[in-house]
C-alpha cells in the first residue's frame, strides 16, 4: 500500500505542474487574444478552443489524481 500512496503523490504533482503550465499557456493566449474577434481568424480560434479543451480535461484529471490520493492515504491511515 505504501508504494502505490507514493506513487499517486508523485503523478499528483506531474499533474499538477503540467496543470500549472496549462494554465499559464492559456492566459498568455488570451492575453494575445485581447481585441481579436471570435472567428475573424480561424486557426488562431480553432487553436484556442483546443487549449482549452486540453486544459479542462487535464484538470479534471488532476482532480481525479487528487482525490485518488486523498483517498490511499485515507485507507492507509486506517490501516
Amino acid at each position: 500500500m505504501p508504494k502505490e500512496a507514493g506513487s499517486a503523490r508523485k503523478k499528483f504533482r506531474f499533474h499538477f505542474i503540467v496543470e500549472i503550465v496549462l494554465i499559464a499557456v492559456l492566459a498568455v493566449y488570451m492575453m494575445l487574444a485581447k481585441g481579436r474577434v471570435v472567428g475573424d481568424d480561424l486557426v488562431f480560434t480553432v487553436i484556442g478552443a483546443g487549449l482549452m479543451a486540453l486544459v479542462t480535461y487535464w484538470t479534471l484529471s488532476t482532480l481525479r489524481d487528487g482525490l485518488n490520493m486523498l483517498v490511499l492515504r485515507a485507507h492507509t491511515l486506517k490501516h
